[in-house]
């Protein structure tokens, strides 16, 4: 199995340590990079490209600039962010522009582990705090459900549709549906045009949104 490079972004460096030494004992992760805050970060991506990076709050280039600049260069880098704050419209905005997933601060080092692997293999991690935020986010909607959105969807496109809402990665949606990953990709980008969503988080927070998933 494909191991996992991350990079580690924090100004507490008694935290980022440990965080690093954290999880180089995660069977899955290789390398561990770490930088202070959002600049440092910038400078680091010039010579590494982690595939993970773990986002704190921070000082100099805070944790929605730091998206903001990483998210359009690096798209295919996941972003999971650790917070102790569980303000339901900041993550909500947070996962709006790309961002992967959210922990707070005192997640067990298992559910760490366990989000990493998946943003990394299934491009989101769904736990009980994103939950909540999704369906905060049905309240904070002002428009109609859009419906006919799915029903432009083909019937291989909803199957795929539900599945990645179910969690499963492409890889083992390829193995379910006996079809190839490159097949899978292409309609999950269908998927996403039909749907106006730009990834796998767009998918699910729509899914929430129009009584796909509860």
């Amino acid at each position: 199995m494909s191991r996992i490079n991350i990079c580690i972004v924090d100004d507490h460096n008694l935290f980022r340590k440990a965080m690093v030494r954290l999880l180089k004992t995660f069977k899955r992760v290789d390398q561990v990079w770490e930088a202070q805050h959002g600049k440092e970060l910038i400078q680091l991506l010039t010579k590494h490209k982690p595939d993970v990076l773990l986002d704190l709050e921070m000082p100099v280039m805070n944790g929605v600039e730091t998206a903001e600049y990483i998210i359009p260069k690096y798209p295919d880098m996941k972003i999971v962010v650790l917070t102790q704050h569980d303000s339901e419209k900041f993550m909500l905005h947070m996962l709006e522009m790309g961002v992967h997933s959210f922990l707070l601060k005192n997640a067990n080092p298992d559910e760490l582990e366990k989000a990493i692997l998946s943003v990394y293999e299934k491009d989101f991690y769904h736990n009980d705090l994103i939950s909540a935020v999704m369906r905060k986010s049905l309240s904070l909607r002002s428009e109609k459900p859009l419906f006919s959105k799915v029903g432009e969807l083909s019937e291989r496109e909803k199957e795929i549709f539900r599945l990645i809402c179910e969690e499963y990665s492409l890889k083992e949606i390829s193995q379910k549906l006996n079809i190839s990953e490159k097949t899978i990709h292409s309609h999950k980008a269908n998927i996403q045009a039909k749907l106006g969503v730009r990834n796998t988080v767009g998918m699910i927070k729509f899914a929430y949104e129009n009584g796909l998933l509860i």
